[in-house]
């Protein structure tokens, strides 16, 4: 039977890709949607990008833009970057990309302005790197870079009164748009956690793959994951973002 399957923050593993992808026994019926950051921290970004390129012909997949995807595409697009990328994550892939041919960097180039800036399914469950900020939704949101920069709508989240129901009159408009939203972008990691994490409708499945937790696929509709061994034992001599 075919699963949606959520797949949070991967920075640059294909190591574990390749295991947790093995590990949940992903088939070509089941829909993968990838929740974006596929760059920056380990050392496999351009590998990682390739066969993100060429599952997408033998699978389902729906492909976010994370906001580390966003800066390496916007250094290949004009050679331009900030000392806060190249310093969380963005030397390596530099490093990396600078050795491919240009050929090469133009098909990632391709890829990495392909990405969607978030995915609505069927049954209103919102599919987001980060977040968003506009009261009335992903449609009405004034800055696009929000959606894969945006930390809020999970502090929100964090912040909520547990008690509040959601026709509360306190209870954060945001929430109440869709049956449910899944996000990657903020480590749960931060909050002692390495698995998925729900806060009221919202759901994280960043699990801290680029520091040192595994990488997650989860399953939507019966919320079952399955995980990679933490990821930096899978790249031993490399130090990723810590």
């Amino acid at each position: 039977m075919a699963r949606t399957l959520v797949i949070g923050d991967i920075h640059g593993s294909l190591k574990a890709l390749e295991q947790l992808l093995e590990r949940c026994n992903a088939t070509p019926d089941d829909h993968l949607i990838f929740l974006g950051d596929y760059v920056d921290g380990w050392s496999q970004s351009p590998e990682l990008i390739e066969y993100l390129i060429d599952l997408k012909s033998t699978h389902n997949c729906t492909y976010m833009r994370g906001n580390h995807d966003d800066l390496l595409m916007r250094w290949l697009q004009t050679g331009q970057y900030s000392e806060q990328w190249f310093n969380h994550g963005g030397r390596i892939t530099m490093e990396r990309y600078n050795a491919l041919s240009d050929d090469k960097k133009q098909l990632h180039l391709l890829f990495l302005e392909s990405l969607e800036d978030y995915y609505l399914d069927a049954e209103n469950r919102l599919f987001v790197h980060a977040g968003f900020t506009n009261l009335n939704g992903v449609l009405h949101e004034y800055f696009t870079r929000m959606f894969y920069w945006d930390r809020t709508l999970w502090e929100t989240a964090l912040a909520l009164n547990p008690v509040l129901e959601p026709d509360d009159m306190l209870y954060p408009k945001r929430f109440n748009h869709y049956k449910e939203i899944f996000i990657g972008h903020t480590p749960v990691t931060r909050i002692g956690q390495t698995t998925p994490v729900q806060k009221a409708n919202l759901w994280n499945v960043d699990t801290g793959a680029a520091f040192k937790g595994p990488l997650t696929a989860m399953d939507a509709d019966t919320k079952a994951f399955w995980q990679s061994e933490p990821v930096h034992e899978l790249h031993p001599e490399e130090s990723g973002r810590n």
